[in-house]
C-alpha cells in the first residue's frame, strides 16, 4: 500500500485562478495529490506522516520554460574550448540538483541537454527536476547556435562538444527537416530552433532575422507528426512574425518586438516565454566572468526594451510563461524572473506564469502546475505569503518542505510526525 503524507494547515495558492485558501490541508498518496481540504474541513488522520505546516505557504512546485542546463560557466562563448565534455557532464549534474532545491520541480532545457540526463533524473542517478529536453538547437550557418568566432573556418561540427552547449548547423528545409528528425530519434521531447540572432553568439545582432519561413516550417512539421511542437529563439518583430506563420507554438525572449507583433502572438495561440532575469544577471555581472564588452552590449539592448515588449504582450492578451535562460553561476537567481514580472503582472499572475501555464505549455496540464486531486504531488511549503512578497521565493531557506512526485527532497520543518 502507498504511503501517506499529510500537510495541515497550510495558506492554500493552489494556482488555479481560485483565491487562497486559510488552514487548508492536503493529503500525498504515492506520488500524487489524494485529496485537499478547504474551509475548516478536519483533516484525515492516520497517516504514516503529518506535517504541521501552521504559518506557511503551500503552492505548486515551480517550472522554467528555459533553462540551460549545459551552460555550465557564464562565458559560454569559450565554455566548449576550455571545458573537457566529461567534467561538463559532472558541472551539468550539479546544476539539475540546485535547480532542484530552489523549487523548481519541472523544467524545459532550451538546448544542449540531451535525453541522458533526463535519463539520469528519473532513474535516481542524479537529484533534479523533471526534464524535458531539445538536444540540439537547429541554428542557419552564422546563425545563434554557430558558435565559430570570424576568424574560424573550420566546420561547425568541430565546435559542437559532446556535452554542455551544443547545437547543430544546418540551411534549407530539406536538411532542417532531416535535423529536426534526428533530435526526436535521440530523445528530444520538442525541437528548438534559432529564428533570430543573439545577445551571445558572435556572428549576429538581435535585429537579424534567420532562417526563412520555409525552413522553420519544416520543423514544425516534423514536430508535430511525433505530436510536439517547436520552440523559437526569436527577438525581433521580423523573426517572431515568421515563426507564426510557421505555426511555432513557443516565442523565446521576444524582447524586440511591437504592440502590433505582440496582438499578433496572442492571435496565434502562441505562447510568450520572457527571459527578462538573465539580461539583468548578464549586465550586472557579465564583464566579471569574462563576457566579451560587446556581447554585453547586446544584453543591454535587450534589457532595456524587456519589460516594454512584456507590457505590449500582456496588453493583448497573449499567453505569458516563465523562463529565465541563466547561465553558469548565475542560475541560482531563477526565481527573480517571477519578482521582474510583476512590475507588468500581479504576484499571483507571475506565479500562474511559472506553475500553470508552464505546464500548459508543456502539454502536462494534466500532471502539474497546480494543487489538484490527482495530480503529481510537487509541493513547496513555504515560509511567508508570495502573494505579498514574491520575492521571498529567491532565498531557497524560506522553502521550508520541497516535495517532487510525492518524494519530500528536503524538509526541515521541525513539527513533523511520522508514525
Amino acid at each position: 500500500m502507498a504511503r501517506t503524507t499529510l500537510l495541515t494547515n497550510v495558506f492554500l495558492i493552489d494556482c488555479t485562478g481560485a483565491d487562497p485558501q486559510e488552514r487548508a490541508s492536503v493529503l500525498v498518496e504515492g506520488g500524487r495529490i489524494r485529496e485537499v481540504r478547504t474551509g475548516g474541513s478536519p483533516p484525515p488522520r492516520g497517516n504514516d506522516t503529518e506535517i504541521d505546516c501552521s504559518g506557511m505557504a503551500l503552492i505548486p512546485g515551480l517550472t522554467d520554460a528555459h533553462v540551460h542546463i549545459g551552460a555550465v560557466d557564464v562565458n559560454i562563448l569559450d565554455q566548449h574550448r576550455e571545458y573537457p565534455s566529461n567534467l561538463t557532464a559532472l558541472f551539468m549534474a550539479k546544476i539539475l540538483e540546485d535547480t532542484l532545491m530552489q523549487g523548481f520541480t519541472t523544467v524545459r532545457d532550451a538546448g544542449g541537454a540531451d535525453w541522458s540526463f533526463k535519463e539520469a533524473v528519473e532513474r535516481g542517478v542524479i537529484e533534479g527536476p523533471r526534464l524535458l529536453v531539445s538536444d540540439k538547437p537547429l541554428s542557419q550557418t552564422g546563425g545563434h547556435g554557430d558558435w565559430r568566432r570570424r576568424s574560424e573556418t573550420q566546420p561547425p561540427e568541430i565546435f559542437c562538444p559532446t556535452a554542455g552547449m551544443r547545437s547543430v548547423v544546418c540551411d534549407g528545409a530539406d536538411a532542417v527537416r532531416k535535423a529536426a528528425r534526428e533530435q526526436l530519434r535521440l530523445g528530444a521531447d520538442q525541437i528548438k530552433v534559432m529564428a533570430s540572432g543573439g545577445a551571445m553568439s558572435p556572428a549576429d545582432e538581435l535585429t537579424a532575422t534567420q532562417y526563412q519561413i520555409a525552413e522553420i516550417r519544416a520543423a514544425v512539421e516534423v514536430a508535430e507528426a511525433a505530436r510536439t511542437y517547436v520552440m523559437a529563439h526569436a527577438y525581433n518583430d521580423g523573426s517572431v512574425r515568421n515563426c507564426l506563420e510557421a505555426g511555432v507554438r513557443s516565442i523565446e525572449h521576444g524582447n524586440l518586438i511591437d504592440e502590433e507583433t505582440a496582438a499578433m502572438i496572442a492571435r496565434s495561440g502562441a505562447y510568450l516565454v520572457p527571459t527578462l532575469v538573465t539580461y539583468e544577471a548578464l549586465s550586472d555581472e557579465g564583464a566579471a566572468y569574462g563576457v566579451p564588452e560587446n556581447v554585453i552590449r547586446k544584453i543591454d539592448e535587450a534589457r532595456e526594451v524587456g519589460i516594454q515588449a512584456l507590457r505590449y504582450a500582456y496588453g493583448a492578451g497573449a499567453k505569458i510563461a516563465s523562463g529565465s535562460d541563466l547561465l553558469g553561476p548565475l542560475q541560482d537567481r531563477k526565481a527573480r524572473e517571477l519578482e521582474i514580472k510583476t512590475e507588468v503582472l500581479s504576484p499571483m499572475e507571475s506565479l500562474i506564469s511559472a506553475t500553470r501555464t508552464n505546464a500548459k505549455l508543456f502539454g502536462m496540464q494534466g500532471e502539474i502546475g497546480t494543487i489538484e486531486e490527482g495530480k503529481l504531488a510537487d509541493l513547496l511549503v513555504v515560509e511567508g505569503n508570495p502573494l505579498e512578497d514574491i520575492a521571498l521565493l529567491q532565498n531557497s531557506e524560506n522553502l521550508k518542505i520541497i516535495m517532487k512526485g510525492g518524494r519530500i527532497v528536503k524538509n526541515v520543518l521541525e513539527k513533523t510526525r511520522t508514525l
